[in-house]
């Protein structure tokens, strides 16, 4: 049975099963792909996305249980990478192999828009959900201070 999503402010009518994970939906369905798939378990957090603002791990929540809701991805975030975390992941080269860092990035929107300056400690709270296999953790939060610093101007 179809249902409607949206999905970076654009209404998607969805053929899939009312379980089928977010995550699928996204990437299968809508073509969506930079939301990527890392342990399906929600331990990753490399599916994270935003829903109604608050990042959420897509390979663990249904797609059904985000209708009528507002879902944000990386393609979402800022159509030319003028996002501040975005802005911020460049400027100091966060990435190594690249694969988290959709998750990361969304991690870190999520937490400058209810913290617009996080401390330390809030960054590594915020983001303790999120896995790099790089080791790049001293970058992000490097990048995430960075952020805030663009986000006031």
């Amino acid at each position: 049975m179809p249902f409607t999503l949206n999905v970076n402010g654009v209404a998607h009518v969805v053929d899939a099963e009312p379980e089928t994970p977010l995550l699928w939906v996204l990437r299968d369905n809508i073509g969506l792909t930079g939301t990527k798939f890392g342990c399906g378990i929600a331990q990753c957090g490399v599916c994270t996305v935003h829903i109604d603002g608050q990042p959420t791990r897509a390979c663990s929540t249904t797609a059904a249980s985000a209708v009528g809701r507002e879902i944000t991805t990386i393609e979402g975030l800022s159509d030319d990478n003028s996002h501040p975390v975005q802005q911020a992941w460049i400027e100091d080269t966060v990435p190594q192999c690249g694969y988290c860092q959709s998750g990361q990035i969304m991690s870190a929107a999520a937490l400058l828009a209810r913290t617009p300056e996080p401390s330390d400690s809030e960054i590594d709270t915020a983001m303790a959900g999120n896995l790099c296999r790089c080791g790049t953790y001293l970058r992000i939060r490097r990048a995430i201070h960075r952020a805030a610093e663009i986000a006031r101007g």
